[in-house]
C-alpha cells in the first residue's frame, strides 16, 4: 500500500473506507509510547527503499521506533536477518551476499 508520502511499503496499512482513517505500520505493530507508530516516521522510514532495492524472498526484517527522550527526531531503526543464510544481514539494501551472489562476468571486474 502506498505510504501518505507517497512510497510504496508492504508494511503500512490504511483504512479509509466509509469516512474511517485508520493507519498503522505493521512492521512495528502497537508498542507502547515513546516507541509508538505515528504516520510522520513515514516520512524518513528506511523500508519502501530497502523493499525497492532487495526483494530477497529469504530476508526478514524488524523494525522499532527511537527517538530522544522529549520526542524530537522519532526515526524507524531496521535489521535484517536471512533466513537462507541463518544470520543477521549487514547491509539490507544490498542482501547477505549469500541468496543472491554477482553472476560470474561481474566477478572479474570487481577484483
Amino acid at each position: 500500500m502506498q505510504t501518505p508520502f507517497g512510497f510504496e511499503c508492504k508494511f503500512f496499512y490504511g483504512d479509509y473506507f466509509r469516512g474511517r482513517n485508520i493507519e498503522e505500520c505493521r512492521l512495528v505493530g502497537h508498542a507502547a509510547p515513546p516507541h509508538n507508530w505515528t504516520v510522520d516516521i513515514c516520512k524518513t522510514c528506511p523500508v519502501p527503499g530497502i523493499l525497492r532495492a532487495n526483494a530477497c524472498p529469504y530476508m526478514v526484517l524488524e523494525g522499532k521506533v527511537e527517538g530522544t527522550i522529549l520526542g524530537f527526531r522519532r526515526r524507524m531503526k531496521v535489521s535484517a536477518f536471512c533466513e537462507k543464510a541463518q544470520r543477521a544481514v549487514e547491509e539490507p539494501y544490498i542482501g547477505c551476499g549469500i541468496c543472491h551472489p554477482l553472476p560470474s562476468e561481474f566477478e572479474d571486474k570487481v577484483k
